[in-house]
Formats: C-alpha cells, structure tokens, sequence
C-alpha cells in the first residue's frame, strides 16, 4: 500500500519568499509646533498689551479709527518691553481656548486610534495676533461615530473655555460712553446678549456698545467667533464634518446652502464672510473618506447641542458697519 501513496516532495518547495517592508515612522518636528507656540504667545501679548491699555484708559478694545496705534503695534510694545506684561490676560486666555479646542480633536483622535499631529499654532501680525490653530490628522477615520466625536469634541472644549472666560471677566467689564455710531464696532453674538442680562456691570440692561470689555472677555469673543466659524455646516469644517457623519448624502447641498448664506450676509452685515464663502467654494466639496455604514447612532443630543452652539455665538456682522454694500457706498462717498 505504501508504493500507491506518493510521497511528499520537500518542505523548501511550498515556501515562497516574503517581502518585508519596514515603514519608517513620520518625523515629528517637535521644534516647529514649539517654534510657533513661542511666536504665537508673542504675536498675541502684542495685541493683548494694546487692548490691556485701551481698557486701563476706558476705551473700547479696538479703536478702528485710533491712529495712536497701528493695526499691529509691536513697534509701541517693543519701545518699551515691559508693556508685554499687559497682554497676559487676553493672550493667556485667547491660547487656552484654542489650546482646548484642538485637544478636543486630538484627544478624540487618541481614542479612536486616528493618527493625528500635536497642534501648531499659526502667528500672525493681524487684529487678534494669530489665525487660530489645527491639527493635521494623517490616517483614515474608520467611522461615521468616529467622525462625529472627533468633529464636534473641538468645538466643545473651546465654546465652554469661552463662556467661563465669559463669566469670569464681564463683572471685571466698564460701562462707559458709546461710540458714534458711525465708528466701527464689534458685534456681539446672542450668548454675549444672554450674559449681560444676568452678569454685572449693572446686572445689565446697558446696551454691549456701551460696555468696555475686560481683555479676557475679548478673548471669549474671539473663542466664540471661532467656534461659530468652525461649526459653518460646510466643507471640511468641524460644522462640515458633524453633516457628513449624520448624512454623508446632504453633506454637498448643505456646503453650497452654507455659500449662498454667507454671500448674502458679506452684502449686507460683514464683507468678510465673502472669504469664508470662497474658502468653501474651493474647498466644501471634498471630504474625507470615511465608510458610510455601519449608520451614525446615538448622536442626536450631541447633534442638537453642536447646533446650539452655533446659534449662541454667530453674529452675523463681527464688526458692524462692515458690509459690502457699505464699503461701496463709502467708495462712491454715498453714506449708507
């Protein structure tokens, strides 16, 4: 019986050779996000020392028409260095919020296993003296659920850094005398509107215009202006990514909804929502990809909350007497 069973050839002729590719982990270039913190703090004691002065001298944080200081006046801090000092509060609380903000990403992305680089701050020599934060994120997200958090988890820890500062600093706040109305001025989003109701100074049925705000209340507006910007339901936003994970197929309408929006708005309330809407426009299309089952489930307080937030702190003009249709007017010496 043994000469009808063949025998087994040897082992060697089964194996094939195996190719084994080693993958070098990324370079993390801890220097360049230090770097850019360090410029960051700067860039923002600069602006902070300014609006620090111009609350010690009951004025309004940004004199637009003011030409003791320049847009972005290191020259007036660097005569004198120890003027730095006075923009700790604003540019401590203005880093905390979007410190909070990105962490909120990338800690959702420590949990669901999504590679993601540390936050790098960008420095710049503009009226709040950065243009914000961002973490890159480097591998695929593996689902609609995970998509969500690690959307909406930025927006939350910034929104609620941003109303504590909110809270702390309005008693801290002057009533003083309005400017014309001619003058440009912030625009206030509802939240502002809802604390100064409930909040000294004088509990306080005064009108925002008439408040001069402590430099960590500026702050929290510029934390709530971002969260506003960042929760835009378009795009590659937080706003546009909390769409896609709940409907991936409204996701388009909704970015082309959003640019419309912010057209009609740069005409009539702030200009500056035409960039916003171009950004979009060049950007809200694409998205990451992420798997469209299993469904997005248990999501829906969270949802109606993310929605929330965008209600309380959007102000459709940020700075009044801004809108197109008034710089056209001022152009062709028509007032409006």
């Amino acid at each position: 019986m043994s000469d009808l069973i063949p025998s087994a050839p040897p082992a060697t002729e089964y194996l094939s050779p195996i190719k084994v590719t080693v993958v070098r982990p990324r370079r993390k270039h801890y220097w360049l996000y230090g770097l850019m913190l360090l410029l960051t703090i700067f860039t923002t004691l600069v602006v902070g020392a300014r609006i620090e002065f111009n609350f010690l001298h009951n004025s309004p944080a940004f004199l637009f028409n003011d030409q003791a200081f320049s847009f972005f006046p290191v020259s007036w801090v660097l005569a004198q260095p120890s003027r730095l000092l006075l923009g700790i509060p604003f540019a401590a609380t203005l880093m905390l919020i979007l410190f909070a903000h990105e962490m909120g990403h990338y800690l959702g992305c420590l949990y669901y296993g999504v590679e993601a680089t540390l936050p790098l701050f960008i420095p710049a020599p503009t009226l709040f003296g950065t243009l914000g934060a961002f973490i890159r994120i480097r591998s695929q997200i593996r689902s609609r659920a995970a998509l969500f958090d690690i959307g909406i988890a930025g927006p939350i820890a910034g929104f609620v850094i941003s109303v504590a500062a909110l809270v702390i600093s309005l008693p801290m706040s002057r009533v003083g005398v309005p400017l014309p109305a001619a003058d440009s001025q912030l625009g206030y989003p509802l939240i502002f509107h809802l604390a100064a109701r409930f909040l000294p100074p004088q509990g306080t049925a005064a009108a925002l215009q008439s408040i001069y705000f402590h430099p960590v209340a500026i702050a929290a507006w510029i934390g709530m202006f971002a969260t506003a910007l960042n929760l835009l339901p378009g795009g590659q936003l937080d706003g546009g990514h909390i769409i896609y994970s709940l409907a991936p197929r409204a996701h388009r309408t909704l970015s082309w909804a959003a640019i419309a929006i912010l057209v009609v708005l740069s005409i009539y309330c702030w200009a500056g929502w035409l960039l916003w809407a171009i950004l979009l426009g060049l950007t809200g299309m694409r998205h990451p990809s992420v798997p469209e089952f299993p469904p997005l489930k248990r999501r829906r307080a969270l949802a109606i909350f993310g929605l929330l937030m965008l209600v309380l702190t959007f102000a459709p003009a940020p700075t009044t007497n801004s809108s197109l249709l008034q710089a056209i007017s001022q152009i062709r010496g028509t007032p409006r």
